[in-house]
């Protein structure tokens, strides 16, 4: 599994934890930057991040912003990603099992490093349902 990363200057801290946490289970990391804490615009990173996945250069992604609504809103902007900002445990487990989401945005300031390794584990551990929510994701594709 390849995994594409990527913050805004907010979430800079979080996603160097994260890359950490990542690679020390073995998984394949692009790290999308930035790669200092200065500021930056986040639709870059969001759509560095949603173009390596819906070019299938990368499987899965996460975003981390200071609230994770800009990064949702510009993911979401990419054919084919569906980026889901997750803020509980039940939201992460869901966002895979029900919606498939390819792209886990979490908020650099309402999670701990602790919650966000907790989560991003869990998310990568659930499996998209299909069923009834095969449907839905085929309307959205369209």
């Amino acid at each position: 599994m390849i995994l594409a990363i990527g913050s805004d200057h907010r979430g800079f801290e979080l996603k160097k934890k994260l890359v950490e946490h990542l690679l020390s289970k073995g998984i394949e990391v692009c790290d999308e930057g930035p790669f200092n804490a200065e500021s930056v615009d986040y639709p870059i990173y969001a759509f560095s991040v949603g173009e390596k996945i819906s070019q299938k250069n990368a499987d899965l992604g996460i975003l981390i912003c200071g609230s994770g609504i800009g990064m949702s809103i510009a993911a979401n902007r990419i054919k084919g990603i569906r980026a889901a900002l997750c803020t509980t445990r039940e939201q992460v487990i869901s966002s895979r099992r029900h919606n498939d989401a390819n792209v886990l945005v979490l908020a650099a300031d309402l999670t701990t490093e602790y919650l966000a390794k907790s989560w991003v584990d869990d998310w990568l551990k659930e499996k998209f349902e299909g069923g009834r929510h095969c449907k839905r994701i085929d309307i959205l594709d369209k």
